[in-house]
């Protein structure tokens, strides 16, 4: 498979070889002729050779324009354009040459003539193919099925005149003048597909106007050399014989014509075109603003210079107020910001102020004022307020040195621009608050994982006992502790508490528990010492207004003996499995960090009890006993004490899960208004 590279290199070296021996076959039977020589070759070899250069122009061409990337439309007429200078620049020399040599022999030497034609007819040729390549690009810009069918019909029509070129015409000949007619009317149905015309600016237009003007001089002024050569001596052929060339001519002008008349009645619209143009580039600005990544201040300067250039304003201003926001900007356009209050009170002091907005009675803050002013270098303003979620944030003053200055198209546009500016402004909020919240979240699920390895993973049993615990917070952390130490051989301390308040700061306040926990466990200490140390260490780190509530259990195995203290928790719950009753330990104690002193010791209260196999005891939080239903009862001492009575013969585990499923059924949800924490031990 040749590549399009290959493509184009085969077509020139063709081309150079064709026209070399159309060049030498024409000149031979024309040297045949003058000196009455038979000549071995027919017209028809000449004809042919003629055929196979054009083909191999057409191939160029089509690789080398046809497909190019480009679809610029003034490139594609500067190549047209090049190629005719090239060609023109190429027939002034020849005719320069004659203008020297006019008088000699080598001016009137019929040869000569001849092959500076022949030089002239392969540059006339390639200029008029490039040039029909370029056309094609245009005509078939935005095409459609009838369009590209039409064109394949003008195409192939025109690729069989070449056929018909094979044998030598006339062009007084009726079939020549019919196929000739017939790729005219085609051609000029052809001429009216002119929509690329729409996409040029200003600019644009202006030079390709110039561009089609110089192609119909370049055609104008080839037909004349043509003319020229015809005119001064014998020629071996007429190019203007060929039904394929003159058609090409004829549709390239037609179309440069055309195309030259609707350009010119264009020009008088495209300013207004390119206006709602950047109109609508600058409202896509103001709507793709936050998703690019823009900040809040970055979409005022495109409203403020959006707006501007929209209505052509001589100066401007913006002023963004939004204390709930900490946001105070103020942005101006050929303005001193000095004079934002002077034109202000000129504003407030006007008597042809103009009220846009038929809410004004209803809502002031939405006051949007046309007005001609007085007594400043400016003579009309366009204000229009910038609201957030119907509060007004900030004005946008357009100024104009002309009274009158804006009318209502300029109102609408600025309309839309405040509109979207505010609409893009109350995204870029909401998208900073949905950021701030969501990692809010990721902390809030950073610290759930943390807080969940502050808690035991698994709590082993022992010989004396089971142990079953379950925690659940009502936010992503919670202030729920408990844990299981132990001390020897025989001995194991139990400890459960509860942070005052919920959230990350009672989570916080309870990894500092349990780093007090961990390192007074280890000192061995009675339950009263414990709790009075722990009150001095979370005293000093504690808030004024958090405190902690703990229950410090030490048990044991040995004796079957159980020591403990409360320090302001929820009495611990009991039951005796030999008299199948249940009962409170209510002894009396202060949460820590309530009393920040050393009389911390007198509020403090030891208990002790002794144990037997298949009694229970159950720790908990008072996010148990203070749960309600949807009547406002709370869950209560009664119904848990009930709840243990109930399921005291059956394992920690299940215990636990029964007392949770009751609390569920009576609260009738399992969204949790505080922290549950239980903690079941059963002892063997």
């Amino acid at each position: 498979m040749i590549s399009q590279k290959g493509i184009i290199r085969l077509s020139v070296i063709l081309g150079i070889i064709f026209w070399s021996l159309f060049t030498i076959v024409d000149l031979m039977a024309l040297f045949s002729e003058l000196n009455g020589i038979a000549f071995g070759f027919p017209p028809f070899v000449s004809n042919a050779l003629l055929t196979l250069f054009i083909i191999s122009l057409i191939l160029f061409y089509r690789f080398n324009i046809g497909q190019a990337e480009s679809v610029n439309f003034v490139d594609l007429l500067w190549r047209v354009f090049v190629s005719g200078l090239i060609a023109t620049v190429v027939t002034l020399c020849i005719e320069f040459f004659f203008t020297i040599f006019a008088s000699s022999k080598v001016g009137s030497n019929t040869l000569i003539i001849n092959f500076l034609y022949h030089v002239n007819i392969g540059l006339v040729i390639a200029f008029l193919i490039s040039t029909f390549i370029v056309w094609k690009r245009l005509i078939l810009y935005q095409k459609s099925k009838s369009l590209l069918a039409t064109w394949q019909l003008y195409e192939y029509a025109l690729l069989g005149t070449l056929i018909f070129d094979l044998f030598s015409h006339d062009y007084q000949d009726p079939a020549f003048l019919s196929v000739y007619g017939i790729l005219v009317l085609i051609g000029l149905y052809l001429s009216f597909n002119l929509k690329w015309i729409a996409y040029l600016n200003f600019k644009q237009k202006w030079r390709s106007i110039l561009f089609v003007l110089l192609v119909v001089i370049y055609i104008w002024y080839f037909f004349k050399t043509l003319m020229f050569f015809s005119e001064k001596v014998q020629l071996v052929r007429d190019l203007l014989d060929s039904v394929f060339i003159l058609a090409l001519i004829t549709f390239i002008v037609i179309y440069c014509v055309i195309a030259l008349l609707v350009i010119l009645f264009n020009l008088p619209t495209t300013s207004v075109f390119e206006k709602k143009l950047e109109e609508a580039v600058n409202f896509q600005r103001l709507s793709q603003s936050i998703p690019a990544g823009e900040s809040e201040e970055k979409v005022y300067e495109i409203l403020l210079d959006s707006s501007v250039s929209a209505v052509y304003s001589e100066a401007a201003w913006l002023q963004i107020s939004d204390p709930s926001k900490n946001v105070e900007v103020t942005l101006t356009h050929n303005l001193d910001k000095g004079l934002i209050p002077v034109i202000t009170k000129a504003v407030n002091n006007s008597r042809f102020k103009k009220i846009l907005n038929s809410d004004f009675d209803r809502n002031p803050k939405s006051l949007k004022i046309s007005a001609n002013l007085k007594d400043v270098n400016f003579r009309s303003i366009l204000q229009f307020p910038v609201t957030v979620k119907g509060e007004k944030i900030g004005v946008l003053a357009l100024l104009k040195e002309v009274n009158d200055g804006f009318n209502k198209e300029m109102i609408d546009i600025i309309d839309t621009f405040v509109n979207q500016a505010s609409i893009s402004v109350e995204n870029f909020r909401l998208l900073n608050d949905a950021i701030v919240n969501e990692r809010y979240k990721e902390e809030l699920k950073i610290a759930n994982r943390v807080q969940n390895k502050l808690l035991p993973e698994r709590l082993e049993p022992c010989e004396a006992y089971d142990i079953h615990a379950y925690s659940k917070a009502a936010d992503e952390v919670g202030g729920d502790y408990y844990d299981v130490y132990p001390l020897d051989e025989e001995r194991t301390a139990l400890i459960i508490g509860d942070v005052s308040g919920k959230g990350t700061s009672a989570a916080f306040h309870m990894a500092q528990m349990k780093g007090v926990f961990q390192s007074l466990v280890q000192l061995d200490l009675d339950p009263k010492e414990f709790l009075v140390h722990a009150n001095n260490a979370l005293s000093r780190c504690l808030e004024s207004t958090s405190f902690i509530t703990v229950s410090f259990f030490v048990i044991d195995s040995k004796s079957k003996k159980v020591n403990f203290a409360r320090a302001g928790h929820c009495p611990s719950l009991y039951y005796n499995a030999e008299t199948g009753k249940t009962e409170y330990f209510k002894n009396r104690g202060l949460g820590l960090g309530i009393l920040r002193n050393f009389d911390f010791h007198k509020y403090v209260q030891v208990n002790e009890f002794t144990y037997q196999a298949k009694d229970v005891l159950v720790l908990y939080t008072d996010g148990i006993t203070e749960a309600c239903n949807n009547k406002k009862e709370q869950f209560g001492y009664e119904r848990l004490q009930s709840a243990l009575t109930k399921y005291a013969d059956q394992s920690p585990s299940t215990i636990q899960q029964e007392i949770i499923k009751d609390l569920y059924e009576f609260c009738g949800k399992e969204s949790l208004n505080d922290d549950y924490t239980l903690l079941i031990v059963k002892f063997n």
